[in-house]
């Protein structure tokens, strides 16, 4: 009998998609904005930003009352097959350097930011 998959939702400190989806992009990966992600028995759930993760599975962001974007996805299947525990941390990373660059940016306007690899 193959396990039950149901979507989970995690919450996050993540507030900005257009930084999460940059942070995604440059990652490699392919966001997509809005659209719903469906689990077991019909599950729905709607999300803001979307990125396939592998063999049609997706992880989501979804708005919450908050204002922050909280974590969407059958995070039991995806964590089957890949590294997620990796891939969150790279996302999270990514999503923290480029906010900490616009902050530093909107607090020195005049300064001139250049980032190497």
């Amino acid at each position: 009998m193959a396990p039950v998959s149901h979507l989970s939702i995690l919450p996050t400190v993540l507030q900005d998609a257009d930084c999460l989806e940059a942070s995604l992009r440059a990652l490699g990966l392919h966001p997509r904005r809005g659209g719903v992600l469906e689990g077991f028995a019909g599950e729905a759930v709607s999300v803001e930003l979307q990125v396939a993760v592998g063999r049609g599975r997706s992880l989501g962001w979804g708005r919450q009352a908050d204002g922050s974007l909280a974590l969407v996805g059958d995070l039991q299947r995806i964590a089957a097959s890949s590294s997620l525990q990796t891939l969150l941390g790279r996302i999270t990373r990514a999503y923290a350097a480029r906010r900490a660059l616009a902050e530093a940016a909107e607090q020195l306007p005049q300064a001139v930011i250049d980032v190497h690899a």
